[in-house]
């Protein structure tokens, strides 16, 4: 059972999303919070997420992030990471009011930008009891280091000065692609599997997804490091999913932060690249995220 729902974070934005509940059973359920990656809208298959869940006895509260989809938000089509974490906080804050969740039995999932996001929400926030990180970014700087070339990366730092330059002087959020059919335009996803995934998605069943995002998301996506608060998330289990190929949140960067954390920890992985997770790969993400919410907000651990 999907309703729509709306709710006001601390600074008084309204986010709107879906909450979703099983049919049957008690009058209260745990709950899983979840959110979509860089840009990403909830439209993106984060629904197969949630209806997978309610097969499992767990409902989630999904939404679009500020400033994306449905939500509320200035500037439009910004990605602030540390402003996202709060949402996610005030998300959870939101779930414990409604009559059917239980509000010891918490979780939270994200996938690639908010894959990121939840390892710091478990970090710090210890309502939640369980975590579900896939394809996880872990290092803006490193990762931005990887994704774009050594030779480009002074005009990178110099579109990034310049934006600060126009904003103060009163002018407009400058903007970019998101993603280019050509591998070398400028786009902030800038690989081939970005622009397939994300283009045929908006298509399918993602209409509200635009491509383009403010230039100071970029900067503030290098300035990101999530995986810093990977060792203090324990004692609260944590699913980490990881695609082997992934060359957007880079594999390798993933699997090194898995062996800092602590335990309870499972690592699960995923054959082929960072999007197969949402489609080709769901059967293996979908099925761990499902069996790590069961065993700890359902079982008990």
């Amino acid at each position: 059972m999907r309703h729509d729902i709306e709710f006001k974070t601390d600074d008084g934005t309204i986010l709107r999303g879906w909450h979703y509940l099983p049919s049957g059973g008690g009058p209260k359920f745990p709950t899983v919070v979840m959110s979509h990656g860089f840009t990403g809208v909830k439209e993106m298959y984060l629904d197969h997420y949630a209806e997978a869940l309610v097969g499992v006895g767990v409902a989630s509260i999904v939404y679009d992030n500020r400033n994306f989809g449905a939500s509320d938000g200035t500037p439009r089509q910004e990605v602030d990471p540390q402003q996202q974490i709060r949402d996610y906080r005030d998300a959870i804050t939101y779930a414990e009011t409604l009559p059917q969740t239980d509000a010891e039995r918490i979780g939270v999932f994200g996938s690639s930008y908010s894959g990121g996001h939840v390892l710091v929400v478990a970090a710090i926030d210890r309502r939640v009891k369980c975590v579900v990180a896939q394809v996880p970014l872990i290092s803006g700087h490193r990762n931005a280091r990887r994704l774009v070339r050594a030779d480009l990366f002074a005009g990178l730092q110099a579109m990034f000065a310049e934006d600060r330059r126009a904003r103060a002087r009163g002018e407009p959020p400058q903007m970019m692609p998101i993603i280019s059919e050509d591998p070398a335009g400028p786009a902030a996803l800038p690989t081939a599997d970005s622009w397939a995934f994300m283009n045929k998605t908006h298509k399918l069943r993602a209409p509200s997804w635009k491509n383009e995002v403010t230039v100071r998301s970029v900067e503030m996506f290098g300035e990101y490091e999530p995986g810093a608060h990977i060792s203090f998330i324990s004692p609260t289990p944590l699913l980490m999913i990881v695609a082997l190929q992934d060359h957007l949140t880079v594999a390798d960067e993933a699997l090194a932060a898995y062996e800092r954390a602590l335990e309870p920890k499972k690592l699960v992985t995923v054959k082929g690249g960072h999007f197969d997770a949402y489609v080709e790969g769901f059967a293996i993400a979908g099925g761990a995220t499902c069996d790590w919410f069961k065993q700890h907000l359902v079982s008990g651990g």
